[in-house]
């Protein structure tokens, strides 16, 4: 048996990361794309008594109940209009499928590890804890959110208790 050899140098391909962008306000954010499982339109949600704000509800989605996450009422982004343009994340992580609302959805970027930069200690609306840092693609910058830590975050309240 004799060992192949395809790419000589095969971790310089595996380091490039690719980040779904989307905007939330005027700021657009990346979450790695390995997490995303589709997009899909704003439907109707089912409302869950005595769940925080940013969780509009549930819906079903094939079979499985999703909880919806409204990430503008999360970062106090104003009163979110919910119309023909709003975009939810359908995320799966772990073993859990949950919904994400964002204002839009651009396009997937691809970074190399040198054109992500480390996030600066500020008093943001987001928590530096849940960044993995900011990405930088030409004129733009991508606010790159690690979703799994941000998700099962204690603040986020009732993902397990939805989920289970």
């Amino acid at each position: 048996m004799h060992a192949t050899t395809s790419n000589p140098n095969p971790s310089a391909a595996a380091k490039a990361l690719e980040f779904l962008a989307f905007t939330l306000g005027q700021e657009e954010y990346g979450i790695d794309i390995q997490k995303v499982q589709e997009l899909r339109g704003y439907d109707t949600v089912t409302r869950i008594a005595n769940a925080p704000e940013h969780i509009k509800g549930v819906v079903n989605l094939r079979g499985i109940i999703v909880p919806i996450i409204d990430m503008r009422i999360k970062f106090n982004l104003g009163t979110p209009t919910y119309d023909q343009f709003t975009v939810v994340i359908i995320l799966n992580m772990a073993s859990r499928v949950m919904g994400m609302v964002v204002d839009s959805v651009s396009d997937v970027i691809t970074l190399t590890p040198e054109q992500v930069k480390p996030a600066p200690e500020m008093g943001s609306v987001l928590d530096t804890d849940y960044l993995i840092g900011l990405g930088t693609l030409d004129d733009r910058m991508l606010i790159l959110v690690d979703i799994d830590k941000l998700m099962t975050s204690d603040d986020m309240g009732l993902i397990d208790k939805l989920a289970a």
